[in-house]
Formats: structure tokens, C-alpha cells, sequence
């Protein structure tokens, strides 16, 4: 029961209470209640000191039976419960302090491992207005992650609030949304009111997000405008966070999309210093190929038979294994293609395998041979797609890096914002390889990041997921959780997931986020997903009623004649049904600009239903 419905209900009834015993102790209700207390008071004892004690204790009896019923109806003891939790919270939260040892403005941990100096620095720089909350989470982090403390405290000691800066800087320089770094927190909005959309305990709160709801990954649906809402505060969240040494951040957009370019410390796209390694660091030839297979051909696995991404990838590490095994590194694109394509570039290889007396390269070229170039159609295609112009740019391997600084994805493991551009114009289905070329080499990079610091959440942000989601991301993308990571995809539409993969990637994600404006078959998909709940129903019907009787007759006619209508009867009828928690028209049609319907969940467990939010 809300609080101010239970406040309004016990004050009600002591008033009702307190309103019965005066009446009673005055006389206005007679002294039929005293009727006991006569009854066993013996003639002539009505002066005595036996009656007087008597007289107290049956009127104690009364008002304890009169407190009990009314306490009951008004449900004091819940009240009394909440008053009790009240008075406590700031009690434990005192003797929480006293432990801690000293307000946290006074660095209370760094005190108490001895580093009293640093942590007199810190509280004067604080105090002083030089620190922000960047700088706080960024030192409380890097003491709580056993970094070598002699040398944190050498910092302190010298640059204080800015110490353990990295090049980002120490801020970002406007920020849009509502952050708390303390708890690594961002808000979303606020809850609604609303009785009917909302459950009780959800109405009217704020709503947020933190590394332990995003490492379940989530995915955002809707127009640009309405995700804008959820995209930008999460993606100033994440860079924040790395400022602070907490998050790696990667972003996957075109380079016109309003994620703002200025928050990142690399930028990877066609006019920038940086080009994306096009396997990413990965140094297992099965790993690579897999990846690449997946980046090429991964969005082509609905409509093929079972096994032919297999295939595929098996027939890429025939080529890319003899390849590096005689160049030492794996082919770029241009150099791939000419594999693929013909035979004049294997029949080179060949050549050039029997003459250094690599006889595996020339076992793995002649079982490529065998298979007839088993997807070759389709790789030459892919292939041709990415060896153009604008999508080399932004690539980086191999003798096409020139002077250009390459990212690979394998080796940040290290707090840092990410930011790669896709090329736009008429490139759209490049931009979904290298997109689905990222998003394989994230998964594949969980191991290597757990290895520096376990406590630095890893995110990739698409802005685009169109035709990202394969079976195979799928089952990555799940795993995610485990390594303290997560992906963040938007989706102007789940159209752009193939049908079989629809329910399966909003079963795989913890949060989904149904933006205002969307389509009735994103409402659908969502809707289904939801799935039901049981509510209560009523059901009012009104009979007429008519009279037997000429005084009844009379009596309906003249009560018509006053109010215009017919003598009813009411009746209630009041039964259990399972009804969807939200349609699909209902999220198409009735949610207000400016709303999304999320359901959230986190890393160990924990679910809320969808819930109406304002943003």
C-alpha cells in the first residue's frame, strides 16, 4: 500500500477510535457497554476500593479492544513497521560511517592503509573545488584495484585531483544527462505514474543504468530521434567511466551520427590518423577465419543450409594459413580477393610454397582445390564490396597501413573511447561486414581484457544494428555477461533482424528498450517477448428491476418520473484473466513522444517488468 494512502487510512481510524470511547466515557451511547462491569460488581461494593480497581481495568479492557479493531482496520502496525525503518536507515547509516572511520570527503580508506598525506591532499584540493567527480572515481578505482600503491600515492602527492589523468583528460567538456560515478550510474528518466501501465512499486521512481544492467546487454528499438533519449546519456555514461579508468568503449557509427566525435580518445574511420586491423590482433589462423566468415557471410546463414558458415570459414583458413605461413602476416583485402577470385593468385602461392618447401601450405591449397572453392561465389562478392576506395580507408593491414596508426581490437584492454566510422553513401552493405567484422572481434577479445583488470566493464555501442545479429553473435553476446562486458545495439526496426533471429536476440539481452514511434510489428515482436500477466477484472451489469406490488409500481414510477431513469439492480462479477502487459497496438499507438518501455535485468538475476518511463 503506498505510504500516503496507509498515513490517510490510520489517521482515519484513530480518529473513528478516539470519536467512539468519548462518546462512550460520555454517556451519549447509554451504559449498555458498562452492563459486565455492574453485573459482576456484588451489591454494595459500588464504594468500595474493589470497584474502583475494577472500573479501571474493564475500561483498560475496552480501549485495548477498541485500539485493536481500529489499529486493524487502519493498518497501524504496517505504519508503525515503515516509522520503525524510518528512524533506523540514518542510525545504520551513522554506524556505517563510524566504521568507515570518517566522512568520505576525508578519504577514509586511503587513511586507514596508512596513506594519511595523499589523503590530506585530496580532501584539500576537494575542499578547494579543484576535484570533480571524475577525478574521485578515477583515484578511488585505481586504489581499490591493487595497483601499486607507493606510486598512486607519489601522484597524489604531486599533481593531486589530477593525478593518474590520462591523455582524455579529466572531464568531458558538456555533458547531457544526470550521472552519479560513485555507483557507476546514469538516469534514464523517471517511472510513470500510471496505475494501469506501471506496477505499484515502480510508479514515480528514477530510472538508471549502471555496468551491472548493460553487461546483460540491451537493445534499444526505435526512430533516431526517440533513441537519441537512451543513446547519448549511456555513451556519455561509458566515457566518463573510462575517463575514470572504469570501462573500455567502443563505438560503432557512421560519421555523421550526433554520438559526438569530440568524447574520443581514438577515432578509426576513412579521414582519420587511425585504420581498423581487419582481423583485429587475432592471432590463431582458426579464430581469424572464423571471424572473417562470420563478417562476410554471417548475415547470409538464414537462407543457407545448415553448415555452410562452416564451410565457409574452413575454406578461408585453407587460403589464409598458407598465406601467412609464407608472408608472415595475413592477406588485406585486395590480396584475399585475388585468392579467392581466380587462380592466377593461388597458382602464384603455390609456386612460391613449393619452392620454400612448405608442403602444408601446399596441402591446404590443394584441399581448397578439392572443394572446389567451396563459397567462393559469395566470398568474391563480399570481397569485392570491401576492395573499394572509401572502405579501404578505413582499413589498415598489411602494406595498405602506410603511415597510419592500426586498431586492433585484441589490444584494448586498457580504459580508453573508442569511436570507428563507417563509410556512408552507397556502401551501406560494407558498413554491415566491418559492423558484424567489430562486433566478432569484441567477443572474441572478452579473455584478453579480463586479464588486465577484471574490475573495467567492456561495451560496444552500435548505433546501427542492422542485420549485426547471427546465431553465432548470438551465443557470444550471451556469454558477455560472465566477463564483465556487454553490447548496446540500436534497431530502427527488427526488421532488420532476420525473422528466425528475432525472438532468440530479445530472449539473449536482459534489457529491452521499445522507443516511441516505432512500428505495430516491432510491437508485436516486443508484445510477444513481454508475455502475459494474470490481472483481476470487474465486470458491472445493470438489470431493470420491476415491482409486483401496486405500492411497488407506484413507488418505480414516481422514482423514474424524478431521476429520467429505469429502477437497476447492480451487479459485480469479478474474475482472474491472463492479458498481455503491454500490445502491440498499445506500444505502436499509445506511448507519448518523449517515453520508452524498458524491461531491465542484471548480471545476477534480477528482472524488472516493462515498465513506462519518461526520458
Amino acid at each position: 500500500m503506498p505510504t500516503r494512502q496507509l498515513v490517510v487510512g490510520a489517521v482515519v481510524s484513530a480518529v473513528a477510535g478516539w470519536l467512539l470511547w468519548s462518546l462512550l466515557d460520555a454517556g451519549y451511547l447509554g451504559d449498555y457497554w458498562l452492563w459486565p462491569l455492574l453485573m459482576a460488581t456484588p451489591d454494595g461494593y459500588f464504594q468500595s476500593t474493589y470497584f474502583v480497581i475494577a472500573s479501571w481495568t474493564y475500561y483498560a479492557l475496552v480501549l485495548a479492544v477498541i485500539v485493536m479493531v481500529f489499529g486493524r482496520l487502519g493498518n497501524w502496525p504496517e505504519v508503525l513497521k515503515r516509522v520503525g525503518r524510518a528512524l533506523a536507515a540514518p542510525a545504520e547509516d551513522a554506524s556505517g560511517a563510524r566504521a568507515a572511520g570518517a566522512d568520505p570527503a576525508q578519504w577514509p580508506q586511503l587513511r586507514a592503509d596508512g596513506a594519511v598525506s595523499a589523503a590530506d591532499r585530496l580532501t584539500a584540493d576537494l575542499h578547494a573545488g579543484r576535484m570533480t567527480d571524475v577525478d574521485q572515481a578515477r583515484i578511488a578505482h585505481a586504489w581499490r584495484s591493487g595497483r601499486a600503491r607507493a606510486e598512486i600515492t607519489s601522484q597524489v602527492l604531486a599533481a593531486g585531483a589530477a593525478a593518474l589523468a590520462g591523455p582524455g583528460g579529466r572531464d568531458l567538456p558538456d555533458r547531457v544527462g544526470q550521472h552519479d560515478l560513485s555507483v557507476r550510474q546514469v538516469r534514464i528518466g523517471t517511472a510513470v505514474d500510471d496505475r494501469e501501465r506501471n506496477p505499484h512499486p515502480y510508479r514515480g521512481v528514477g530510472v538508471a543504468l549502471d555496468p551491472t544492467v548493460l553487461g546483460t546487454s540491451a537493445v534499444v528499438v526505435g526512430p533516431d530521434e526517440s533513441a537519441a533519449g537512451v543513446m547519448q546519456p549511456v555513451v556519455e555514461s561509458l566515457c566518463l567511466q573510462a575517463l575514470a579508468g572504469q570501462a573500455v568503449l567502443i563505438t560503432v557509427t557512421s560519421a555523421r551520427t550526433p554520438l559526438v566525435p569530440g568524447w574520443y580518445d581514438v577515432v578509426a574511420g576513412a579521414a582519420t590518423e587511425w585504420g581498423l586491423d581487419l582481423y583485429g590482433g587475432v592471432d590463431d589462423l582458426d579464430t581469424a577465419a572464423g571471424i572473417l566468415a562470420e563478417a562476410l557471410t554471417g548475415d547470409l546463414a538464414a537462407l543457407q543450409p545448415e553448415g555452410d558458415g562452416q564451410r565457409t570459414a574452413t575454406a578461408l583458413a585453407l587460403l589464409l594459413g598458407p598465406w601467412r605461413a609464407l608472408h608472415g602476416r595475413f592477406p588485406n583485402v585486395a590480396e584475399l580477393r585475388d585468392l579467392v577470385e581466380g587462380e592466377a593468385g593461388r597458382a602464384v602461392l603455390r609456386a612460391a610454397a613449393e619452392a620454400q618447401g612448405a608442403a602444408e601450405a601446399v596441402r591446404d591449397l590443394d584441399a581448397y582445390e578439392r572443394r572446389s572453392g567451396a563459397g567462393a561465389g559469395v566470398l568474391a562478392d563480399r570481397l569485392m564490396l570491401l576492395d573499394r576506395p572509401a572502405v579501404r580507408a578505413v582499413l589498415a593491414s598489411g602494406p595498405e597501413a602506410g603511415g597510419r596508426r592500426v586498431l586492433r581490437l585484441r589490444d584494448l584492454v586498457r580504459p580508453v573511447r573508442v569511436r570507428i566510422e563507417l563509410p556512408e553513401g552507397g556502401h551501406r552493405e560494407a558498413s554491415r561486414m566491418l559492423a558484424r567484422l567489430v562486433l566478432g572481434h569484441f567477443l572474441a577479445g572478452r579473455s584478453a581484457r579480463e586479464q588486465v583488470d577484471v574490475d573495467v566493464f567492456a561495451a560496444l555501442v552500435v548505433d546501427d544494428g542492422a542485420r549485426l545479429i547471427t546465431a553465432e553473435a548470438l551465443r557470444g553476446v550471451q556469454q558477455l555477461r560472465a566477463h564483465n562486458a556487454g553490447v548496446l545495439v540500436r534497431l530502427r526496426t527488427l526488421a532488420d533482424v532476420p525473422e528466425a533471429l528475432r525472438s532468440p536476440l530479445l530472449g539473449a539481452v536482459g534489457c529491452r528498450i521499445a522507443c516511441a514511434g516505432m512500428s505495430p510489428a516491432d510491437g508485436r515482436d516486443l508484445a510477444s517477448v513481454w508475455g502475459t500477466e494474470w490481472v483481476e477484472t470487474r465486470t458491472v451489469t445493470h438489470r431493470q428491476v420491476r415491482a409486483e406490488e401496486p405500492l411497488g409500481k407506484v413507488l418505480h414510477a414516481l422514482r423514474r418520473v424524478v431521476t429520467g431513469k429505469p429502477v437497476t439492480a447492480e451487479s459485480v462479477t469479478v474474475r482472474s484473466e491472463e492479458r498481455p502487459r503491454w500490445s502491440a497496438s498499445a506500444l505502436a499507438n499509445e506511448m507519448p513522444a518523449g517515453h520508452v518501455v524498458l524491461s531491465l535485468a542484471t548480471v545476477d538475476g534480477q528482472r524488472t517488468p516493462p515498465i513506462l518511463t519518461r526520458v
